[in-house]
């Protein structure tokens, strides 16, 4: 009886761990597929188009591009179409020195008439040579209009209303400035902004350049 008990129990105590021991013994099987690494084409990827100017910077090969071309070298001396240099001399006339003072403007000038249909005229004035201190004095009709102007590289004037028939204007050289004689150029417009008249003066200290505008 008792040695009945003691082969149950073995048999209890050995049971789980036979069952463990089938159970380690099995393998994991995975089922087989068929691939195509081996065959002489391999894998194939599909084809892409050639680079255009639509295409995307990744799809872009950079063996299409060319590395030879050259820009042309610049060439200093050909003609581009916007300016000729002929080497003029542009230094602006204030900039540079009044003609000397000669007898041959120790008079009077006359500027000529003209003829207008306007009821009034821009008399506009200014040094035209080297911008030295000269200064005028303005009569129309023989009034004084204007007692003392400083003649400045830029235009300055007075709009004259005119009378029917000749409107005489005149410009009294009140000094020389600091070189040559008292220089001006006198542009006149009519009442539609038309110039209608320019002209220049050259004058010795208290002599005058005179224009008529005839008003029809």
């Amino acid at each position: 009886m008792k040695n009945l008990l003691i082969f149950l129990l073995l048999a209890v105590i050995c049971l789980p761990l036979h069952a463990q021991l089938d159970q380690s013994n099995k393998s994991v099987q995975f089922e087989q597929t068929e691939d195509n690494f081996r065959s002489q084409e391999g894998l194939r990827l599909p084809a892409k188009e050639k680079p255009s100017l639509s295409i995307t910077r990744d799809n872009f090969d950079p063996r299409n591009v060319n590395l030879e071309e050259k820009e042309e070298p610049l060439d200093m001396t050909k003609d581009d179409g916007l300016m000729e240099n002929n080497n003029v001399d542009l230094t602006p006339k204030y900039f540079t020195k009044d003609k000397q003072a000669t007898e041959e403007y120790a008079r009077d000038q006359n500027l000529g008439q003209f003829s207008t249909g306007s009821d009034f005229v821009k008399v506009m004035y200014r040094d035209h040579e080297y911008v030295d201190g000269d200064m005028i004095r303005v009569f129309v009709n023989g009034d004084i209009v204007q007692s003392q102007v400083y003649l400045g590289s830029g235009f300055k004037g007075i709009s004259v209303a005119l009378d029917e028939g000749v409107n005489t204007i005149e410009f009294q050289a009140l000094n020389q400035g600091d070189s040559g004689p008292n220089t001006a150029e006198l542009h006149v417009y009519n009442d539609d902004g038309e110039i209608i008249s320019a002209k220049e003066w050259n004058l010795l200290t208290g002599y005058k350049a005179t224009i008529q505008v005839l008003k029809e």
